[in-house]
């Protein structure tokens, strides 16, 4: 094979660009050979942008039948991911998501489980950010245990503010039966996988607070605290939120060596010359601290650190061509189930007021979210839609 044909399934905000990048020849060993959406106008609009040179479908069935894709990428609700992955595997067909892997836990297993009967295919998950340069140091410094033993993972990140003219802009955004969820499946994803996979840790317990619709006219989560507990003992803080500006996005990973801290894209390590616990254990002061050094870590400026869809993209093609193991890619598929579980977990038990214990129930989260929207379905109202035109609409 020299070039993968790839089909792009959802034309709308990313699912445009990966079509555009494919079609341009920005991902190398790949070409775009066939566009779906199931909007009639959006079709026709993006077959004449591409000069007919591609065919188009309404459905993802025709994408994944017509025998002229190796692989698909999927740009839909969240809840279509699973079925889509689902045809295209069964027809031999590999598989890139968008973020998230699907709306609940149980969707999540059922798909990773799926995939492990196509060990021939290649199965990738849109998780980009972690092509940074930064969080790669960060998950490097720890995994050669620069920090020690992890005592405190938190971050805060607060910069997704988002207008009420941006609720509105489509009918399935913030509602429970369209997106299936709010900041934690929309916004968050990224940081869901990369809290987890920076550490290389996963909690067992979580605890939160989370309100619905608190600062816009949403049936949805809008703010998230949510607190971690560990196997060892650590504990972990998750603080986001699209109502708050100036935002933060601040990272502090805390270890006996020191902290390692991301501020927005400046990466510090206030490293201990001792660890703080053997020195607690050995000083004969009553006041006394370890030597501390203020280390600066140079990363490349954000916007090379942060990568790219394309590198995600590129990452998953190679992989095709060169039939890499799926474990190898940099965001193998079954990989997004650990970033998901933490946001349904934070959800559950943030609505609930009750811990949740880690692996979270599928059916009991299934039930947990039909309900959500039996009680806040409906909740969007009509002051979201014309703030697209009056702004001093209000909730």
């Amino acid at each position: 094979m020299d070039k993968v044909r790839i089909g792009v399934i959802g034309l709308g905000n990313m699912g445009s660009q990966h079509a555009q990048w494919l079609f341009d020849g920005k991902v190398q060993g790949a070409t775009l050979a066939a566009i779906c959406d199931t909007d009639p106008e959006k079709l026709r609009q993006f077959r004449e942008r591409f000069k007919d040179q591609v065919p188009a479908f309404p459905t993802h069935k025709g994408v994944v039948n017509c025998g002229w894709c190796d692989a698909i990428i999927v740009a839909v609700p969240h809840y279509d991911h699973v079925p889509i992955a689902l045809d295209a595997f069964a027809k031999g067909v590999h598989v890139m998501l968008e973020k998230p892997i699907a709306v609940s836990v149980k969707a999540a297993r059922e798909v990773v489980e799926a995939y492990k009967k196509y060990p021939q295919l290649k199965f990738g998950i849109m998780l980009n950010q972690r092509n940074s340069v930064t969080y790669q140091k960060m998950r490097e410094m720890i995994a050669s245990k620069e920090l020690g033993e992890i005592s405190r993972i938190t971050w805060i990140c607060t910069n997704w503010f988002r207008s009420f003219a941006y609720y509105a802009s489509g009918g399935w955004r913030a509602t429970w039966k369209g997106e299936g969820g709010g900041v934690l499946i929309n916004q968050c994803p990224h940081y869901l996988d990369l809290v987890q996979w920076i550490p290389n840790m996963m909690p067992s317990r979580v605890t939160a607070v989370v309100h619905i619709g608190k600062t816009h006219p949403i049936e949805v989560e809008d703010e998230v605290s949510a607190i971690m507990e560990y196997p060892n003992g650590a504990t972990g803080h998750f603080i986001t939120t699209t109502g708050e500006c100036p935002g933060t996005n601040r990272l502090e990973i805390v270890g006996g060596r020191g902290t390692l801290c991301n501020d927005n894209g400046k990466l510090t390590f206030r490293r201990n010359r001792v660890d703080a616990q053997e020195f607690s254990r050995t000083t004969p002061t009553s006041f006394g601290t370890p030597e501390v050094w203020n280390i600066e870590i140079s990363t490349p400026p954000a916007h090379v650190a942060m990568g790219g869809h394309n590198q995600t993209t590129q990452d998953f093609v190679n992989a095709i061509l060169n039939n890499t193991p799926n474990e190898k890619l940099l965001s193998s598929g079954p990989e997004g189930f650990n970033g998901l579980h933490l946001g349904n977990a934070m959800l559950m038990a943030g609505l609930t007021r009750k811990a949740v214990e880690l692996p979270v129930d599928g059916e009991a989260f299934d039930a947990f979210i039909e309900e959500l929207a039996k009680k806040y379905g409906g909740r969007k109202t009509l002051e979201a839609k014309a703030a697209k035109v009056n702004m001093a609409a209000s909730w």
